[in-house]
């Protein structure tokens, strides 16, 4: 198939259907030729394509970083100018940086953090602070995670985050889910786990048959890998097995972290209200500190600039809330999935 100047609505039907089915099965291209009425040849043929223009980013297990042990935050730094492009590379080369954006405002560099059970975080981020000179810092770990939903209806050209996953438990209705106490706590983790983990988070490749290869190097058969897949989600450890795209490649280019100033008292109400917007991926309520009173932060990725401040007006009126403010990313420098265990010597 020949490069293409944009997609077409074949690949946006792949697009939505990647993103929150992809089979788990030996032939999992010709299930999804199945299920489009194409070739596998074809399936293989586009995916190759929208790889290539960077609209796929990865094929693979998506894992709950909280269950394997791994404590993490979000962070903002300030520099100044003419060193903000210097200290985003050198952040970088953490393998626990997973995303990380210059954004406009008082702090103008905000990265997500991850790291593993031994390390400790404040102490990493001091460092990286002091390492890459920065003004200042401020660390923002979750006090409550409501929603983490990136989905994105291709054929609509709107947000889908319908189905979305609340870390701590939150439903709909504004209740605990009623599941363990400890159910989002580090579990514990084996050897094997640890290297099931290491196989499953790498690309898929594009090849008929792609597990295949991931249960060699477990030792194990393509029908056990895929018990193995169902056990790791029943602990809790896997979310899911998923493609995950470049949204701003996939036509999404504006992207918009609104931080609001929410009343505690209020605080998981409106939480509830904002993770049920479908453009909203990712909704936190994060600690205050004397220079940052906002508390609840939300994720939007829209087409435009002026569709977002559409969608998060639509959120005040709905919320109530009137005190927030729009951070737009103003470059991208990382943005990938938490490699784990990935560190030399890396044991439990």
């Amino acid at each position: 198939m020949a490069a293409k100047t944009a997609i077409d609505l074949v690949d946006k039907q792949l697009l939505n259907l990647i993103q929150t089915s992809f089979p788990l099965a030996e032939e999992p291209y010709k299930a999804i030729a199945a299920e489009l009425a194409l070739t596998e040849e074809d399936v293989l043929s586009r995916l190759k394509q929208l790889k290539r223009r960077n609209i796929v980013r990865q094929i693979s297990a998506i894992f709950d970083t909280r269950r394997l042990g791994y404590k993490t935050t979000l962070v903002a730094f300030r520099y100044p100018p003419h060193l903000l492009d210097k200290g985003a590379q050198k952040l970088n080369e953490h393998p626990g940086v997973s995303h990380n954006y210059a954004r406009n405002g008082n702090y103008n560099l905000w990265f997500t953090l991850a790291v593993p059970p031994y390390e400790d975080l404040n102490t990493t981020v001091e460092r990286m602070a002091a390492e890459t000179s920065a003004e200042a810092f401020r660390v923002m770990p979750t006090v409550r995670f409501f929603k983490i939903g990136v989905n994105f209806d291709m054929v609509k050209n709107q947000g889908a985050a319908y189905n979305y996953f609340s870390p701590d438990g939150y439903t709909a209705e504004g209740e605990k889910s009623g599941l363990s106490p400890d159910w989002n706590k580090a579990a514990e983790i084996t050897l094997s786990d640890i290297e099931a983990v290491r196989v499953l988070q790498e690309d898929l490749p594009l090849e008929s048959r792609p597990f295949d290869g991931m249960a060699r190097q477990l030792g194990v058969t393509t029908t056990a890998l895929f018990a193995l897949t169902a056990q790791l989600q029943e602990r809790g450890i896997m979310r899911r097995f998923s493609a995950v795209l470049y949204h701003r490649k996939a036509g999404f280019s504006a992207n918009a972290m609104a931080v609001w100033r929410v009343p505690e008292e209020r605080a998981v109400e409106v939480g509830l209200l904002m993770a049920e917007n479908p453009w909203v991926t990712h909704c936190y309520q994060r600690p205050t500190f004397p220079d940052w009173q906002y508390t609840h932060f939300t994720m939007i990725h829209a087409q435009t600039q002026k569709e977002c401040e559409q969608l998060t007006e639509e959120l005040s009126q709905k919320t109530g809330i009137t005190e927030y403010q729009l951070l737009y990313s103003t470059r991208e420098y990382k943005k990938t999935r938490v490699r784990y265990f990935v560190e030399e010597g890396v044991t439990v």
